[in-house]
């Protein structure tokens, strides 16, 4: 009976070794994380906050649980990432015009016309300028992970289609709250109202404002179909998501744990960005099934809008960003060459 029952035994713990070697360090404790998200569970950022939990999950051999709350539950961008800071919470992934109220650098990724397509965003963002930007969060309170991608914002509204920005006079556009938007959408004509996300669906049902800005996935996933009838694809401004820790907590893992949601946040980046773009593809698709009307603007249009916004690279300068729009522009001409 013994003959038989070592081998067996040696087995099973061979086979749990290679299943999940990590999960027998002895410094990974069971844990739940709390990790917030804005937009709805069945959302592109839904799916990869689920892959994100699955990855953490089989890499800690189940003693790292991720719990994730969609649709603002936890509370808006702010309002998680100031729980982040007081180490109320552990994790979320928000925009990155959000932590321009703790790193302003982050600005930079707001100004208009920037990327001319998803490569470059790429490049740029999981290269030196993006990893020196992410560096600069531990001493904010917070750990950035990843970058994921939101995408390029269009514009949608209920009063007629954007073909060129003289169209845009006299719309109430909900922005986010962050000047460089609310100053190109002035610039363009429009009256920019800077609103939390989670109030926008109930601002655009009651009219409270006329339109708004976001990447086609959103505009299906919140359902803005319903409350807005012209969609126009401007690609006025590419916008990532970053996906960040709270600094108080990531303190008390082990360098076991990090690494193990670390190596999940970069497989969990793969996922999204690939999943993101596919969707944006059916989503263009299902909104002219459920009744927008979209249009594409032109190249020569898009080039007065993006000459109209130029002073909002000259404001964000001025303003102490001089420096950091230097090494993205530099950064862009490298790869353009």
């Amino acid at each position: 009976m013994k003959t038989l029952f070592k081998p067996l035994l040696a087995c099973l713990i061979t086979a749990g070794a290679l299943a999940a070697p990590q999960a027998l360090a002895a410094d990974i404790k069971p844990r739940i994380i709390r990790f917030g998200y804005g937009l709805a569970e069945d959302s592109n950022q839904g799916r990869a906050v689920k892959l994100f939990a699955d990855e953490v999950a089989k890499r800690s051999g189940g003693k790292l649980k991720v719990k994730g709350f969609g649709s603002a539950s936890l509370g808006n961008d702010v309002q998680m990432q100031n729980a982040l800071i007081g180490g109320a919470q552990e994790m979320m992934v928000g925009s990155t015009a959000t932590l321009v109220g703790v790193e302003k650098d982050f600005g930079v990724y707001d100004l208009p016309f920037l990327f001319a397509n998803e490569k470059e965003a790429d490049t740029v963002l999981d290269g030196p300028f993006g990893q020196k930007l992410i560096a600069r969060l531990p001493a904010k309170g917070l750990v950035g992970l990843t970058y994921w991608e939101n995408g390029f914002r269009n514009v949608t509204n209920t009063k007629r289609p954007i073909t060129r920005f003289e169209d845009f006079q006299g719309i109430k556009l909900r922005v986010m709250q962050n000047p460089v938007y609310i100053d190109m959408f002035n610039s363009f004509g429009a009256n920019a109202v800077p609103l939390a996300f989670a109030e926008l669906f109930t601002a655009l049902e009651t009219r409270a404002v006329d339109g708004q800005e976001n990447p086609v996935n959103t505009i299906q996933s919140s359902k803005f179909y319903e409350v807005q009838k012209y969609l126009s694809v401007t690609k006025h401004v590419y916008s990532p998501w970053v996906m960040t820790a709270s600094k108080k907590w990531w303190d008390g893992l082990s360098r076991d744990e990090q690494k193990i949601l670390q190596d999940a946040a970069l497989a969990s980046r793969t996922f999204e960005r690939k999943d993101s773009r596919a969707e944006a593809m059916r989503s263009v698709k299902f909104l002219t099934q459920q009744g927008m009307k979209i249009n594409m603007v032109s190249d020569a249009e898009l080039k007065r809008m993006r000459d109209k916004a130029k002073p909002a690279f000259d404001k964000f300068a001025a303003n102490g960003g001089a420096e950091v729009l230097k090494e993205l522009q530099g950064a862009l001409g490298q790869l353009r060459k």
